[in-house]
């Protein structure tokens, strides 16, 4: 009789440790997710982009290409021509300023009448000016002669970059989040809510039923209010990669369960913004608690005031993710090109870089960014490609990882990205992937090992001693 009450003693001991072994803690609020390849990346062999009567599938490539072509034929839009035949744009007639000091009443209203403009707006010593007369070269040259002046530049126009659940689109078209180790990264953290990440793009469809919940009050910073609705459709798919609502049976599932989103409206209808308006949603989403920022945007000339917002944000720990661009080029890209921003590639669902992504050794890694299915403005779902698309996956990683792990600096979290990538390239860094695609489930086991050293059995000696 004893013998017997001893073995079923031990037996209850065993079952009881198998289960705080083996069943994952941090975080995790929903069933586990069986994968029938647990070790391996879950690639299609052919993608279904048929048509549904809720997914549309658009060609933003192209239509990036004919915004370029408004942009280089309008009257009011200056353009650079890089020697990669590549294009800048910027505001003509106006001019970023950035004082030493900010200007007396009486000294600005000299410099107003000697310019014939106005300040068409402010943040701090930073100041954009409008002329009635004299063109954007001619004002910087002004500013330029004068000593109070830091720095004068263009009002560069920073353009969009887009070309297992029981979410309804998710198995039929989103090849993108098994791709790269989405659902067994799951298995260790889906988010927390207090990890909150930046969107700043063209603001987001508040009222979209599968953002529900997952939506923070923003800013609108081209109108200085608290209202970002998206008039153009692309931060309202950037924001349903990362956060649409996952496991509710409605459209597609998002990378994150339960970070939420703050959404900052800072490019127009056309999709896109000035440097100064992307540079003041940096500060404003930084200032506003944003642990993670987004930057699905892109210019190729390089702004001081964008980099001195990058490096403000920077400095207060915030992680920053930015495109690389759709040029097929390797002319370097803003804000990717900044030290201080991580740089996305897109791959395809081959995971072999998308033919239209930008290169160079800028790139720090790859991400899907072909035929992406994600949340689109007026209720609707549509498939999008761009690097655009790839970067919100790196930034969904990026909270994911702070959601595990939330005393990680903003500089280990983009390290562990890096080293945790799949190198689909040629061996070690290359400038076409950069250190390879991102790998959610190898990045979280990282962090997790950082907490847990000893896995399950390090998590089961915790709560024994609790």
């Amino acid at each position: 009789m004893r013998f017997r009450v001893v073995t079923v003693a031990l037996v209850s001991l065993v079952a009881i440790f198998a289960v705080y072994f083996f069943y994952p803690t941090n975080n995790v609020e929903a069933p586990r997710i069986q994968q029938t390849q647990p070790d391996k990346r879950i690639v299609p062999n052919k993608l279904d982009t048929r048509q549904s009567r809720e997914l549309v599938k658009m060609n933003s490539i192209e239509y990036g290409e004919r915004l370029v072509k408004k942009l280089n034929t309008s009257s009011s839009v200056g353009v650079i021509h890089h020697e990669t035949k590549v294009k800048s744009h910027y505001h003509e007639r106006q001019a970023t300023v950035k004082f030493k000091e900010k200007p007396s009443q009486k000294a600005m209203e000299i410099l107003r009448k000697e310019i014939n403009g106005e300040v068409a707006k402010q943040l701090d010593s930073t100041y954009i000016f409008k002329s009635d007369t004299l063109s954007t070269p001619k004002l910087i040259s002004y500013f330029d002669s004068r000593n109070d002046v830091e720095f004068a530049e263009p009002n560069y126009l920073y353009l969009q970059n887009e070309i297992v659940t029981d979410d309804e689109f998710y198995r039929q078209y989103q090849w993108n989040l098994p791709a790269i180790g989405t659902e067994k990264g799951w298995e260790i953290t889906r988010g927390k809510e207090e990890v909150i990440i930046a969107v700043i793009d063209t603001g987001i469809d508040i009222q979209h039923p599968d953002l529900a919940g997952r939506l923070l009050e923003g800013h609108n910073i081209l109108k200085d209010s608290p209202n970002p609705v998206d008039d153009n459709g692309h931060g309202t798919h950037v924001a349903g990669i990362i956060a649409s609502k996952t496991n509710n049976g409605l459209g597609v599932a998002g990378m994150t369960w339960y970070n939420k989103i703050m959404p900052i409206k800072a490019m127009n209808a056309d999709g896109y913004g000035t440097s100064f308006d992307v540079a003041q949603g940096i500060r404003w989403a930084t200032d506003h608690g944003a642990d993670v920022i987004n930057l699905s945007l892109g210019n190729y000339k390089e702004s001081k005031a964008l980099a001195e917002a990058i490096d403000y944000a920077y400095e207060k720990d915030v992680v920053l993710v930015a495109a690389s661009g759709n040029d097929n080029t390797n002319q370097i890209s803003y804000p990717a090109a900044f030290d201080n921003v991580l740089s996305v590639a897109a791959v395809n669902a081959n995971i072999r870089r998308a033919d239209f992504s930008n290169y160079g050794d800028y790139i720090d890694v790859a991400a899907p960014g072909v035929d992406i299915a994600s949340t689109y403005i007026d209720n609707q779902y549509a498939s999008l490609s761009g690097t655009s698309m790839a970067t919100p996956h790196v930034a969904a990683l990026a909270g994911l990882i702070r959601s595990s792990q939330p005393e990680l600096k903003n500089s280990e979290v983009m390290q562990i990205i890096k080293d945790t990538t799949d190198d689909v390239g040629r061996v070690g860094k290359d400038p076409y992937t950069g250190h390879g695609v991102i790998n959610v489930s190898a990045a979280l086991d990282t962090t997790y090992e950082k907490e847990e050293p000893y896995g399950r059995f390090g998590e089961w000696l915790k709560r024994f001693r609790e």
